[in-house]
């Protein structure tokens, strides 16, 4: 399945370097499926969003994805792309950026005919052709609605689709500059918290994180010092304190690393999809890679 990563040590600018990939060995390779992209996301000083991103259809495109990135940001946002929906394009690579927010999503929504005719005028907010894109153009169409509080823009947007849509999963992460949400739902795909005092567990250390099978390496010095809140799909270190958010749960993390949680989705969806409902290649993309 996708991989996703947030983090935020708002409002502490902080330097890290991500890996979003690890060169394969050969049993990984002949075990695990290749993944389709790969993107980073984060704000410049100013606050203008930055994607690092691109697509893996090449030999070229996978040592891309390899090589470290070296950024500095308040808020980063990470994304390893297994597609269910659209092709290996950069256009249908995460994370996507709308109205200067940064949004990357696991998981399946169906229906995307009736999403295109709810979202009317704001379609033109997709570029591509995932429903991952949609979903975040309803986000935002929702989030102007109320005035720009993406909470609310995220409630209702999550909400309209639980209730109308056929759905598989729909777990995402939104960046701005100094804050980030959260959501899981339903319960298909787990999604983990990490509240990280300065130096992690043992008040000593710098942040070093990594995933399972060579998806994505973080690695941070400036956090040995200061706090964070990591968001990620899997338990990336051995810190007893990852919580494993509830199903509908949203997340948001303010300017000053204040969270707070609401169970936002309390019952499943209206049309709940099993793999078995999905065609093979979203089905293939929902399973651990």
């Amino acid at each position: 399945m996708c991989r996703l990563f947030g983090l935020s040590s708002a409002p502490r600018r902080t330097h890290a370097t991500f890996w979003l990939l690890d060169a394969p060995d050969s049993l990984s390779r002949q075990s695990h499926r290749d993944p389709d992209g790969t993107g980073l996301g984060y704000f410049a000083a100013d606050g203008t969003p930055r994607t690092d991103k691109a697509p893996i259809a090449a030999y070229q495109d996978r040592a891309f994805a390899e090589e470290a990135r070296e950024v500095e940001s308040a808020t980063f946002i990470a994304h390893v792309r297994f597609a269910s929906t659209g092709s290996l394009d950069v256009r249908n690579t995460h994370p996507f950026e709308q109205d200067g927010r940064l949004f990357a999503h696991n998981g399946v929504v169906e229906g995307l005919d009736k999403l295109d005719d709810h979202l009317s005028e704001d379609r033109s907010l997709v570029t591509g052709d995932t429903d991952s894109e949609r979903l975040f153009a309803l986000i935002t169409r929702e989030t102007r609605r109320h005035g720009g509080d993406v909470t609310e823009g995220i409630r209702h947007a999550a909400r309209w689709i639980a209730g109308n849509l056929p759905v598989y999963a729909l777990n995402l992460i939104l960046i701005t500059p100094e804050e980030l949400w959260a959501l899981r739902y339903p319960d298909t795909h787990a999604l983990y918290v990490l509240e990280r005092r300065a130096g992690g567990q043992h008040g000593s250390r710098h942040l070093d994180h990594s995933g399972t099978h060579g998806r994505m390496r973080i690695h941070s010095s400036h956090l040995a010092e200061h706090p964070a809140v990591v968001v990620a799909s899997e338990r990336m270190d051995d810190n007893p304190h990852w919580r494993e958010m509830e199903p509908g749960e949203l997340l948001h993390v303010g300017p000053d690393l204040r969270l707070t949680r609401e169970v936002a989705l309390p019952d499943p969806p209206a049309h709940q999809l099993t793999l078995d409902d999905l065609h093979p290649d979203a089905a293939a993309s929902q399973k651990a890679a």
